[in-house]
């Protein structure tokens, strides 16, 4: 009995520390140690690799900041464009704080002439003179320099004509204050008027694609305008942003290097009334030469678009622009149509502007298709040249075989003279 017990309680035991341990060696891992300390690392620095850096942003903000800037003072010399520049809230604190300045600077001038003639002390006298009637205070110095610098008179405090000094003061503050004015509102008139905000109802589509047109490999986005006043002059330009090394090993961060839109053939100048596709075409001269669909993911690169043009409306300089990294660039997709023929006029839909739909698109690069059709053509390039070169060797095989023949008479005739001989 008590070894039965024992041999019980052993088992038990077992059972239970099996039971206990079980789910632990089932979800343990099996990989090494090593192993299981690579694998996220591998996989946060492939992370990193794939990440790209925008250059410009999609709303075409470009996506730098300049730093360490010692020369600030060059922003004091250009003051007008810096005040433009500045944002809405910092633009409209300058403007109320000049004006407010100003009429506090000249008003405490206009109570300090008051003050030293006596005026103060002889508020009431009807047989003195005072410089500015009606002025007993620095309030009312201060609401007569904003009468004065505004041009408003409303007739209760004037300047009479016993103050020399309040005459000067007078000429140089309709002066100063005209500069204020001029100023100012033109910087508001600038602010308001500039062509950003036009520029964003210029439209790019989201995506690139590359697809063939008229037998050729092309990198194609579209472009758009939303208003009906037009873009006159509109032309259209693209840079492809990446990093290369020189032979001599000088390392370039962000090169910049043009892809051509229709530089030579005028294409890149737009008459921009309905969305149109801008189309680049990959040859010897394009960066994206050796490029191939397999390949295109692997590459680090931003293609920056710029549209500008000038304003209808205000003949005012615009520019919109854009950018595409290799994921936002479609191998063997086209974009859908968007402009349909009504009863009498055109319609854009613009719900289907950003769409693309997929196509057969060979997915070699443009310089292995034309090493291919090269070599498809090569027999008929190649038929002319070879007969001649075929006839020259017949010849010449002719010619050696005459000649041994020859030979060979003229061996047999020797032969034939010797042994007449004998």
């Amino acid at each position: 009995v008590c070894l039965f017990l024992m041999a019980a309680n052993v088992l038990e035991e077992d059972s239970m520390e099996q039971d206990i341990e079980s789910p632990v060696t089932i979800h343990q891992p099996k990989l090494p140690k090593q192993a299981r300390e690579d694998l996220p690392k591998n996989l946060n620095k492939e992370c990193a690799k794939r990440k790209i850096q925008r250059y410009v942003r999609k709303d075409g903000k470009c996506n730098v900041h300049h730093g360490n800037v010692r020369e600030t003072y060059r922003y004091l010399t250009d003051i007008f464009t810096t005040l433009v520049d500045l944002k809405w809230r910092f633009n409209l604190l300058i403007f109320v704080m000049v004006y407010t300045v100003t009429w506090l600077f000249f008003g405490m001038i206009w109570w300090l002439i008051a003050y030293m003639r006596g005026d103060m002390d002889h508020i009431g006298d009807s047989t003195w003179t005072p410089c500015v009637s009606n002025l007993n205070g620095f309030v009312s110095a201060f609401l007569f320099s904003i009468e004065t610098e505004t041009t408003i008179g409303y007739g209760y405090r004037v300047i009479t004509d016993k103050c020399p000094e309040g005459i000067i003061l007078l000429l140089v503050q309709s002066v100063l204050g005209s500069i204020v004015n001029a100023f100012m509102v033109g910087c508001m008139f600038v602010k308001i008027s500039q062509p950003k905000k036009r520029a964003e109802t210029l439209v790019f589509s989201t995506n690139a694609v590359i697809s063939m047109r008229d037998g050729k490999l092309c990198l194609m986005f579209r472009v758009g305008d939303l208003r009906n006043s037009h873009i006159v002059e509109a032309s259209i330009r693209a840079k492809l942003i990446k990093s290369k090394q020189t032979k001599e090993g000088e390392f370039i961060p962000l090169n910049q290097t043009d892809i051509n839109v229709g530089y030579y053939t005028g294409d890149d100048r737009l008459f921009l009334v309905s969305p149109l596709i801008i189309s680049h075409e990959i040859n010897q001269q394009s960066p994206f030469w050796e490029i191939s669909k397999a390949q295109l993911p692997k590459e680090e690169l931003e293609i920056v678009v710029i549209l500008e043009g000038m304003v209808e409306a205000t003949g005012m300089t615009c520019q919109a622009r854009s950018s595409y990294i290799t994921s936002e660039i479609l191998w063997g997709y086209r974009f859908t149509p968007v402009l349909t023929l009504e009863d009498g006029f055109y319609e854009v839909d613009y719900n289907s502007f950003h769409e693309t739909y997929e196509t057969n698109t060979p997915v070699y690069s443009a310089k292995e298709l034309a090493e291919m059709a090269s070599r498809a053509e090569l027999p008929l390039t190649w038929s002319v040249s070879s007969k001649l070169d075929q006839h020259a060797e017949l010849e010449t095989e002719e010619e050696e075989k005459s000649q041994e023949d020859q030979n060979e008479r003229n061996g047999d005739v020797a032969n034939l003279e010797n042994e007449s001989k004998v």
